[in-house]
């Protein structure tokens, strides 16, 4: 008989494995890719940063139509204002080449920063979700609790002990602790220029092992994981389940453009980093010469940044550059494997059968 990994009973009900597609903003995890995941008895999420309610509830209408298994939506909290819009103008007029090259004008980065969270929010307790998850802060005890109520499950995305901590006392359900190892926007509640640096941000085994230590809380282990043997890893140290967004990003349902997916594996990409270039937050992405030029410069100015150069990412896309688009990506990007979501799960769960098998034999030799 096949062995079958069973999740924790906080996702009891939710998904028949322990691994979690992550909420992949700007159009990647979009219906079709959280029902092939949730389809094939993982959580799939829908990301509803950066779209209207309108827009948001259209993805969950159209996600229902494809699958009844369980699924998440992930909503960003709202942000301050930028601390220093004197540095917008000035990132504005740094780009002012790009903008000619691409032949496109600069966003209007004066836009609210609220993500319309109230909105999306109210139409989520309208009509319940299973699970919401909650990225850049954390939702007051307030809506936690409406949602419990609505029989909603709830997520907090957290990057260490003190977040965790924060989400607890919220009422959460459960946290996610983000490694720095993540592809995309860290989820840190306070974005803090002083932290930036090589040395920012925690390595995932050892946030985890803090955040385990610092609450009660189910935790769901996020960053870099690539294969099954590192979902064994993180499931082996106490997480819950693990939550892969690079790994789904290459398969043919996720929504990332084309030439994304094919700069996971290209070798003219060396590597990933940590840049502010394209959002004014810190966010991990395949080092391409728009951060080489840009990134040392970016103000620290979410989302004001991401409405400024919204245009030129796309402008670039449109021309086929990859150059001077937002390329997120983890620390594994050069694990990625183009398989259709439901394939890549059997994989990943084959693989996670054979490292705990390995493990038991361990053991068993060892007595």
């Amino acid at each position: 008989m096949a062995y079958e990994p069973r999740v924790a009973s906080a996702l009891a009900g939710l998904c028949r494995h322990p691994v979690v597609q992550a909420p992949m903003a700007g159009g990647a995890s979009g219906p079709a890719l959280a029902a092939a995941v949730s389809e094939a008895g993982a959580l799939g999420f829908l990301a509803a940063g950066y779209k209207t309610p309108a827009a948001m509830y259209e993805e969950i209408k159209q996600l229902r139509a494809r699958t009844a298994a369980p699924f998440g939506v992930n909503l960003f909290m709202p942000q301050p204002p930028a601390a220093d819009p004197a540095a917008v103008e000035v990132y504005a007029e740094q780009l002012a080449g790009e903008s000619a090259w691409y032949e496109t004008p600069l966003g209007d980065w004066d836009q609210g920063c609220d993500d319309a969270y109230e909105a999306k929010l109210a139409i989520l307790l309208d009509d319940p979700v299973p699970v919401v998850s909650f990225t850049f802060g954390c939702p007051s005890p307030e809506a936690v609790a409406a949602l419990r109520a609505a029989g909603t499950v709830t997520v907090v995305t957290v990057t260490s002990a003190a977040e965790a901590q924060a989400a607890q006392e919220a009422g959460a359900d459960l946290v996610c602790a983000q490694g720095v190892e993540a592809g995309g926007h860290q989820g840190t509640h306070r974005d803090d220029p002083h932290a930036d640096g090589t040395g920012a941000g925690l390595g995932l085994l050892s946030l985890l092992t803090q955040v385990r230590d610092a609450v009660d809380l189910p935790v769901i282990a996020a960053g870099g994981l690539m294969r099954g043997e590192q979902i064994a890893a993180v499931l082996a140290a106490g997480a819950c389940a693990a939550q892969l967004g690079t790994a789904f990003l290459a398969c043919p349902e996720s929504g990332a453009h084309a030439l994304h997916k094919q700069a996971l594996t290209d070798p003219m990409f060396a590597g990933t980093e940590l840049t502010r270039a394209f959002s004014g937050r810190p966010a991990r992405g395949l080092v391409n010469r728009f951060i080489r030029e840009h990134g040392p410069y970016a103000p620290a100015a979410y989302p004001q940044v991401h409405y400024l150069t919204a245009g030129l990412r796309k402008a670039a896309a449109a021309a086929g550059d990859p150059q001077a688009m937002n390329l997120w990506a983890g620390q594994g990007h050069r694990l990625a494997r183009p398989l259709p979501a439901a394939e890549l799960l059997r994989a990943l769960l084959g693989e996670l059968e054979a490292a705990r098998g390995k493990l038991s034999e361990m053991r068993g030799s060892k007595s």
